[in-house]
């Protein structure tokens, strides 16, 4: 049976902070939330138990929970505050629904209600919620005059509302309009950071270090150059050496013995997160960066199940086009101009620009994977000839992948910051 499951942010209103993350999850051919499925309910449960320390970080987490779900204890298996339970309307109308929810709420648990309506099944349920999810996407006119009364009532019963179906820049502004407190949507990952000013990027050390790196066959001489004369640079790669992801026995002050340490292949992998500064590093910076990382380990590991030796990229390539898919949410320049001052094969810029060939339709499979858009991914998946049924574990072993690496840098950059004060 195929599963789909994707992690969305919940980014705050006017900042760069990520309140929480969605799970979205389907299963099989139709929703896994269609009334009396079971069996979808099965491969949920089974899913979220072997995963489920992939899925679950120190914020909170919303997932949807059909009755089925809940009168089968699964939320048990969840630390209570990291968790959200959504309902909607399959398990509002439940004769059930009202006690199990009390018996949740009591034992601590938190509530979302999705796409709330004025009707006294869903103003019955209101007292016993902490968030209230409106959906806005696509809404004008006399919707959004609706949309305006669910807000204030939220509001007037002290709830957190939580805007839906972010997708476009009216979608975006409608939800500013409504003064809606947090956003999930495609386009978040678009407004989650003011972008880098060009000039500034282009004349960087760090833009030099992409270029230099993409080569080929890098010039190690010409690496420990643009390294060592930038100080950011320099301590962000003996950072990264002198983590606990490495676990080096004797600490490394050379940024030759560094490169060593690494390799080549492994540089080329690090190099887009060794730009950047610690000191400015926020949650929607931190998720913009992860994105592309999760991006280029999905890629890359997408391209190994293939076992197409005709593929047009290879790993590191793909690996590439992965990492350089998120450049254009952090730079004032279109991928057209990034792009072009970095030799990277044709297959990987036509894939950015135009999303053309077969590298194009990777890069669409990931997309639409991270977009929720199952009959889309699907479609590709079968093109490319990647099973469905393991495209959500692949995505999930990226995640936990991405998140034990940071956790590693992050927690050697802690212990050194801690030293200093």
């Amino acid at each position: 049976m195929d599963r789909c499951v994707v992690r969305k942010p919940i980014k705050e209103a006017g900042t760069n902070n990520i309140m929480g993350y969605e799970i979205k999850f389907q299963s099989g051919s139709g929703d896994l939330y269609e009334r009396g499925d079971y069996s979808s309910a099965d491969a949920m449960i089974s899913f979220l138990t072997q995963n489920s320390d992939k899925i679950f970080c120190d914020k909170p987490t919303f997932l949807t929970f059909t009755p089925s779900l809940l009168f089968r204890n699964l939320p048990r298996l969840i630390e209570k505050d990291k968790l959200v339970i959504q309902i909607e309307d399959n398990l509002i109308v439940h004769p059930l629904a009202l006690p199990i929810i009390k018996k949740y709420r009591a034992d601590g648990y938190k509530f979302a209600i999705n796409d709330f309506q004025f009707s006294p099944k869903y103003m019955g349920m209101l007292e016993y919620v902490d968030y209230v999810r409106v959906n806005v996407g696509g809404s004008q006119g006399k919707e959004k005059e609706s949309l305006n009364h669910v807000v204030e009532v939220a509001k007037a019963f002290g709830k957190i509302c939580v805007a839906t179906g972010v997708d476009s820049r009216d979608d975006f502004v409608l939800a500013n309009e409504l003064h809606i407190p947090f956003m999930e949507g495609n386009y978040i990952a678009e407004t989650m950071v003011s972008k880098a000013n060009k000039l500034d990027y282009v004349q960087g050390n760090f833009f030099q270090l992409v270029v230099a790196v993409s080569k080929e066959e890098p010039e190690v001489y010409e690496l420990e150059e643009i390294i060592s004369r930038d100080a950011g640079l320099t301590y962000a790669l003996l950072r990264l050496v002198n983590s606990a992801y490495f676990a080096q026995r004797k600490r490394t002050a050379s940024v030759r013995q560094a490169m060593v340490t690494l390799g080549i292949t492994q540089l080329r992998e690090w190099v887009y997160m060794l730009g950047l500064q610690m000191d400015e590093r926020n949650d929607s910076a931190e998720e913009l960066l992860k994105m592309s990382f999760l991006r280029a380990k999905f890629a890359q590991e997408l391209v190994e199940k293939m076992h197409r030796p005709d593929f047009v990229l290879n790993k590191s390539e793909a690996y590439m086009m992965g990492m350089f898919s998120g450049l254009e949410y952090m730079v004032d320049a279109s991928m057209e101009e990034i792009l072009r001052e970095i030799p990277v094969k044709d297959a990987v810029k036509d894939a950015l620009i135009d999303h053309k060939g077969e590298a194009g339709m990777l890069m669409d499979l990931i997309l639409t994977y991270e977009q929720g858009d199952w009959k889309e991914n699907r479609r590709l998946a079968e093109e490319l000839g990647i099973q469905t049924n393991i495209l959500a574990q692949i995505y999930m072993d990226c995640i936990e992948d991405v998140n034990r690496i940071w956790d590693a840098l992050m927690t050697d950059y802690g212990r050194a910051a801690d030293t200093e004060s």
